[in-house]
């Protein structure tokens, strides 16, 4: 992985920043910080102000694990081409399907995780994330999750998360995916930055020429070609895209 903010790898920004290139990026702990509380989850001020240049500047698309709904509220009126949500399931022609086969996951895993500290179960339509962030022994709730995870039988695909497990119906679509069909509709090339081990589904397109992956955090067993050294470093990578195109343009669609 090399530093995507040094003197080498910004040439290589300056090169896609010349291309048909679609920005995607992941919400929380990319665009946002991380909290304890997923609900607190916000942009700063200055991220805010340095995405909305951005997108005026580039078709933009936030993936996230969230529902569609919770990121455009949060977005606030950003004008980015696209939200996708759920891991890649939003939008979807078959929402009332999807959400059928998540309803009787709530009820189990209610009656299996209410017991344990620190747990949190948010319902997102869609999918399921099992938070465990405030739980005191870790490892051991991760385990009772992915535990519960498993009775609810072959339809779920279990999506790890940072001290989150997200349960999303067992179909052919994740983020991978959003991003390449987004990229075939806007642009020809694509840069996406993510922290997760969702956005792994991205890193490991590996398209050398059409794909720049930026993880935020280094990590020796991601497929990311680039690192950020953390979440605040968002607002740098923003503010050379804006520099790279000091002058708003618009690309056809």
């Amino acid at each position: 992985m090399h530093y995507i903010l040094s003197k080498t790898s910004r040439r290589v920004l300056e090169h896609f920043a010349r291309t048909r290139v679609l920005l995607g990026f992941d919400f929380d702990g990319t665009l946002a910080p991380l909290t304890v509380d997923p609900n607190a989850v916000r942009l700063r001020r200055r991220t805010r102000r340095l995405f909305g240049l951005v997108a005026e500047r580039y078709p933009c698309a936030v993936i996230s694990g969230r529902a569609r709904s919770d990121v455009l509220a949060r977005l606030g009126g950003i004008p980015v081409r696209a939200v996708v949500g759920n891991h890649g399931l939003e939008p979807n022609r078959n929402t009332s399907r999807l959400w059928r086969v998540v309803r009787p996951w709530i009820p189990v895993l209610h009656d299996r995780l209410d017991g344990l500290r620190g747990v949190v179960i948010e319902d997102k339509g869609l999918s399921v994330a099992v938070h465990y962030r405030s739980a005191s022994q870790k490892r051991r709730t991760r385990n009772a999750v992915v535990a519960a995870a498993a009775a609810l039988g072959t339809r779920v695909r279990i999506v790890p998360g940072r001290l989150a497990v997200d349960l999303v119906p067992d179909v052919a679509s994740h983020k991978g995916i959003a991003l390449r069909r987004l990229r075939a509709r806007v642009a020809d090339t694509a840069l996406y930055v993510g922290d997760d081990a969702s956005d792994e589904d991205v890193f490991t397109l590996n398209e050398p020429g059409r794909l720049l992956s930026v993880r935020v955090g280094r990590r020796r067993d991601s497929a990311a070609s680039y690192f950020l050294r953390g979440q605040s470093e968002v607002d740098d990578l923003l503010e050379e895209l804006v520099r790279l195109r000091s002058r708003p343009r618009r690309l056809s669609a």
